[in-house]
Parts: structure tokens; C-alpha cells; sequence
């Protein structure tokens, strides 16, 4: 074998090598992202946004409605708008007389 060919050889497997080794980096660095996304969603979990109290997960209706256990703010979730809307005017204001002050 001459020494070019031998050059190429050993080029070849160290590119090999790298880009292994490089894939291996990426899925760590994917590994930790979630971890550290777990680790928030722990640390903030039915947590008040405003003031990081517990939230209180109320079941008006079929809607799964969150209110701050402190600064009594209320929090929806994705769709709950949505379902609120649909709710007629008497079952809307009992809703507000239900998570007022």
C-alpha cells in the first residue's frame, strides 16, 4: 500500500471516529435538554405563573380551571377558553360568582 493510500486510510478512519463520536455528543446534549426541561416543569408544576403558589385545580363543567391558592388569579388552559365561550350567559355567571372574591 503506498503511503498515499495510507493516508487516505487513516483519514477516513479518524472522520469515522469524529462523526461517531460527535453523534454521540448530540444525544447527550439532547439527553440534558430534557432532563433540565424535567427538572422545570418539576420545580413549576401547578404553579401560580404571578406569584409561584399552588394552584387549585377546580372541575366546573368538564373544565379543568386553576386558581392561585394566594393571589387567587385564575389560569386556563390550552382550550378552556375556548369551552368557557361555549358555556351559556346563566352558566357563565355562575362561573365568575364560583371564582370570585
Amino acid at each position: 500500500m503506498s503511503e498515499k493510500s495510507k493516508g487516505k486510510e487513516e483519514e477516513y478512519f479518524a472522520r469515522l471516529e469524529f462523526e461517531k463520536l460527535k453523534k454521540i455528543e448530540q444525544e447527550k446534549h439532547v439527553k440534558l435538554a430534557e432532563d433540565e426541561k424535567q427538572r422545570i416543569k418539576k420545580l413549576h408544576y401547578m404553579r401560580c405563573p404571578k406569584c409561584g403558589m399552588e394552584l387549585i385545580e377546580i372541575n366546573y363543567k368538564g373544565i379543568l380551571i386553576d386558581k392561585c391558592s394566594e393571589c387567587e388569579g385564575i389560569w386556563l388552559d390550552a382550550g378552556e377558553l375556548e369551552s368557557t365561550s361555549k358555556l351559556e350567559k346563566i352558566g357563565l355567571d355562575k362561573l365568575f360568582r364560583v371564582f370570585g372574591k
